[in-house]
């Protein structure tokens, strides 16, 4: 990995525009400094926002999804929810940053972003039909995703959305005008608490959850490719539904909208473990066994699958409960004690690690090593 520079990873963006999409979600548009194009993004990427706080402990990294079109360079949006304390712990405060954006932040104002980053990628090659699956606030991505789908292409498209009711509905009219663009491309809504309003403007399709009834009956037998954003309760029902249609696991690309956590306990493949000592781990690359991953805590040795993403995706197949928040390279909470070997990033860490320091969220391992996990 090169070194960093000393210069500020992150770029002033001045708000141009700030609109009230719900009763919980604001969006936030954002021209780059000087008059520059903005950055160009693949839809279902994130900015990595950094905020000042009330607490003098500095400023706090927030990662937003971009919910504009990719082919407008004049601007990036990021639309955003704002989180209340926890439903169960009223003694806690409320998200800060989201609250911050909300209450503090206006038109004219200038905000730090770092981005666009992120593995949660539209594939533009695929011919496949797609389906857009989100709940609550993690339709923004997906709303991306539908500006390409609706300008570039004749791919057959499925947008479903779910929400408690219309409202907390956001980008409703932006994905109706979307889908109203040409031919191919379906909505369906999912209200669980539909207001009387709702019901008498008829704005929605179905009530109560997404149920595997509902999604036979908006999507025909057909080979998909699936994104799927939202909370995790959320990721998993909806996870085990489409598995449970037939969907192959490959097929269904994700991102979690608040704390991530394994999908499926059912995917996790057994552990590949050794009974007798560890070998000793002298940073060459095994030839004939292969690269050997050594989980020191958790006692598990296991040889290297290249199909793994990330040090941290191996971790979790082999049952490893490993911390992490933002696979993304940017909150360094997967950041663990490289004991042994040599290490290569496939997404540039925001802050690099120090010596005998590795992110296991975008990194895989160059040869044999061993990490204090």
């Amino acid at each position: 990995m090169n070194g960093t520079s000393a210069k500020d990873p992150f770029a002033g963006f001045r708000v141009v525009a700030k609109r009230r999409e719900s009763e919980t979600i604001t969006s936030f548009e954002l021209a780059p400094p000087d008059e520059a194009q903005a950055p160009g993004f693949v839809p279902g990427q994130f900015l990595v926002v950094r905020l000042p706080t009330g607490n003098g402990h500095g400023p706090i990294l927030r990662n937003y999804s971009i919910s504009s079109s990719p082919h407008d360079s004049s601007r990036l949006r990021i639309t955003v929810k704002r989180e209340p304390p926890p439903a169960d712990r009223a003694d806690l405060p409320p998200g800060e940053g989201s609250n911050y954006l909300h209450e503090q932040v206006d038109v004219g104002d200038v905000i730090h972003v770092n981005g666009p980053r992120g593995d949660f990628q539209l594939d533009p090659d695929s011919t496949r039909p797609v389906v857009l699956l989100s709940g609550g606030v993690g339709l923004t991505p997906l709303v991306s995703m539908l500006h390409s789908l609706a300008t570039v292409g004749d791919r057959r498209v499925y947008f479903i959305h779910a929400c408690d009711s219309g409202r907390v509905h956001a980008l409703k009219d932006e994905v109706l005008e979307l889908a109203a663009r040409r031919p191919g491309i379906s909505t369906h809504f999912c209200y669980r608490f539909p207001t009387d309003e709702d019901i008498a403007s008829a704005g929605f399709h179905s009530r109560g959850m997404i149920s595997r009834e509902v999604l036979q009956s908006i999507l025909p037998l057909d080979d998909y490719d699936i994104y799927m954003c939202g909370p995790p309760a959320f990721m998993q029902a909806n996870y085990r539904l489409l598995r449970g249609l037939g969907v192959p696991k490959e097929r269904i690309r994700y991102e979690f909208f608040g704390p991530a956590t394994v999908l499926d306990p059912d995917d996790v493949e057994p552990a590949v473990t050794q009974t007798e000592p560890s070998p000793s781990v002298q940073g060459e690359a095994l030839q004939e066994e292969g690269v050997r991953v050594v989980f020191r805590k958790s006692g598990k040795t296991a040889v290297w699958d290249e199909k793994a993403k990330s040090l941290l995706d191996f971790a979790e197949s082999l049952g490893i409960d490993a911390p992490f928040s933002c696979r993304a390279g940017v909150c360094s909470t997967c950041l663990s004690t490289l004991v042994r070997g040599e290490v290569e990033y496939f997404e540039e860490p925001l802050s690099e690690p120090g010596p005998g320091e590795v992110l296991l969220c975008c990194s895989r391992p160059k040869t044999t090593v061993e990490v204090d996990v």
